[in-house]
């Protein structure tokens, strides 16, 4: 699948910019402040790295939405690697909304599905995922604060 979904399945026929600023547009008309969070999770299946990538809208005191985006790897990866590139599927959404969401004052945080707690194998790619992305200018969180990846794109990888 290489197109972006609503979460009741409903597929999105423009670009995901697109969606994204008339989302913007409508909701700041209804009087909506919206927060954006960005995560992905994968799950390995028979050799299969399976990615979804979440864009999640919270309007402030009135609930939220979010598209979904999934795509599959073929590959054996480490644990550190499959981090790695799930925060990378997260910054490059981040990258291609940021200009949107800078211009209607819109914060975004990325969230990545790494434990913050050195007994778990995820941490393994922790320190790398957060220089990465703070580096790239965004606002960084761990588990267990990174409710988009481990939480929102995490169901839809079950």
């Amino acid at each position: 699948m290489n197109q972006w979904q609503k979460y009741n399945g409903e597929i999105i026929h423009a670009s995901i910019s697109e969606e994204v600023e008339c989302i913007l547009k409508k909701e700041s008309e209804l009087g909506n402040k919206l927060k954006v969070y960005i995560g992905t999770d994968s799950q390995v299946k028979r050799r299969v790295v399976e990615f979804a990538t979440v864009i999640v809208f919270l309007r402030e005191h009135k609930g939220g939405f979010m598209y979904i985006h999934k795509d599959r790897i073929f590959h054996q990866m480490s644990i550190k690697e499959r981090m790695l590139t799930e925060v990378q599927k997260s910054i490059d959404i981040a990258y291609l909304l940021c200009p949107l969401l800078e211009q209607n004052q819109i914060d975004l945080e990325i969230h990545a599905d790494i434990n913050t707690n050195p007994n778990f194998q995820s941490n393994v790619a922790l320190k790398e995922a957060m220089g990465y992305i703070m580096g790239m200018g965004f606002i960084f969180k761990a588990k267990p604060e990174s409710f988009a990846s481990t939480n929102c794109a995490n169901k839809m990888v079950q």
